[in-house]
């Protein structure tokens, strides 16, 4: 009786039954568990692949849900760190160099330009040391101390050359003058490191300029503070020679500090910190340190003006940190190309600069240039995540094929 009803009764044995069960084959097939999927996650399983992509699509559709109430006051509170911030540095920059202090008599100009700059680098280089101390972070210097001084020795003579232009040029001059820093930057990159362009970057590059030339052209550029016919030119030359020493600084720091473990408050406060000494010993050199210390006890207002022009830098510096960080370059490019323009606004109002029809064509180029800049490299980002993202999302087929 049991050699006729064996095979009839063997479907029926739980032995022969969890025999089809759990194959490596079969168990590809589980991740529709979520409870499957983040266990094989955890272990590094053939599941980590479907659980990333099963990890993007809840992104995506918490995306589509729109920006959380918490985020979007964080991009309030960027931008209005950031734009707040460097208006009132613009403002003041321009009052303290081109307007006189004291009436009547009394009367005088500020000419103490890398006084400025020294102030501007203590006050960074406090604010980063407190950073670093708050954060428990190293504040021994990372790379030699002579790439720092070199980038510093840089940085100063950018500022100050910013700074004195002001005394011949108008405020708007400087501030679309200074939107031309990526010509010089293109120029160095190509020089010290041999970096390449696309042919998007030129043609970004040949509106600013085009912009510019029309400015500078159609309308008045000097300052109300310049006396004489050529002072136009000095402060052309001044802006050139910013843009220059700028464009070299950025790219010069990228080379000095490549393959230093850097954290950016560290390198904030030693770049700062031997600006200061750099600034201080011009000052003493050319004896100007105790006519600038003189000048402000004999007009105590201007040394309101200097700390919040310098305070003003420092939270702007700290503001555009944290909104790369969080935020990424594109918002911040957008908010810098919008401050810059507001500040080109403000400064007509405020200290009356007219500008013709024509300039104000140039810098709606300058700034259409700029945005469109900003957005394309936006695009770009996205492509290439995108196709980085392609590639692991075909790593489970590969593995059912085999």
């Amino acid at each position: 009786w049991w050699g006729r009803h064996r095979d009839a009764r063997l479907p029926e044995c739980p032995k022969r039954r969890l025999g089809v069960f759990p194959t490596t084959l079969n168990r590809r097939a589980l991740p529709e568990s979520p409870a499957v999927a983040t266990a094989a996650h955890a272990h590094g399983g053939p599941l980590l692949a479907s659980s990333s992509a099963s990890a993007r699509r809840d992104a995506i559709m918490a995306a589509s849900n729109g920006p959380s109430t918490s985020t979007m006051l964080k991009v309030l509170g960027c931008v209005t760190g950031v734009v707040g911030a460097l208006l009132v540095y613009g403002i003041l920059q321009e009052r303290i160099m081109t307007r006189p202090y004291g009436e009547g008599a009394d009367a005088e100009r500020f000419t103490f330009s890398v006084f400025l700059v020294m102030n501007n680098r203590c006050v960074s280089m406090i604010v980063a040391a407190v950073v670093l101390a708050l954060k428990r972070g190293l504040v021994s210097p990372v790379a030699p101390i002579y790439s720092y001084a070199a980038v510093s020795a840089s940085n100063v003579v950018a500022t100050t050359c910013q700074y004195e232009a002001l005394k011949y040029v108008s405020f708007p001059v400087q501030t679309l003058g200074k939107c031309a820093k990526m010509i010089p930057v293109m120029i160095w990159g190509y020089a010290i490191n041999g970096k390449t362009y696309k042919i998007a970057d030129y043609l970004v590059a040949c509106g600013v300029m085009t912009g510019c030339t029309l400015f500078a052209m159609y309308g008045e550029t000097k300052s109300s503070s310049a006396e004489g016919p050529s002072t136009g030119i000095y402060g052309i030359a001044l802006m050139l020679g910013y843009l220059g020493f700028d464009g070299f600084t950025s790219t010069f720091q990228d080379k000095l500090f490549k393959g230093y473990q850097m954290e950016t408050y560290n390198q904030m406060l030693w770049v700062n910190f031997c600006s200061a000494v750099i600034s201080s010993f011009w000052l003493f050199s050319d004896s100007s340190m105790g006519a600038a210390i003189q000048f402000i006890q004999n007009h105590p207002e201007a040394l309101n003006d200097v700390l919040i022009l310098s305070a003003a830098s420092t939270c702007g510096q700290l503001c555009i940190l944290y909104t790369i960080r969080e935020f990424g370059a594109l918002l911040f490019a957008t908010i810098m190309t919008t401050r810059q323009f507001l500040s080109i606004l403000l400064s007509c109002v405020i200290f009356m600069h007219p500008l013709t029809a024509l300039q104000w064509l140039g810098t709606a180029m300058v700034f259409a240039s700029l945005y469109y800049q900003a957005f394309m490299k936006n695009a770009a980002k996205k492509d290439s995540e995108g196709k980085e993202e392609a590639l692991p999302t075909q790593a489970p087929e590969d593995g059912k094929a085999a």
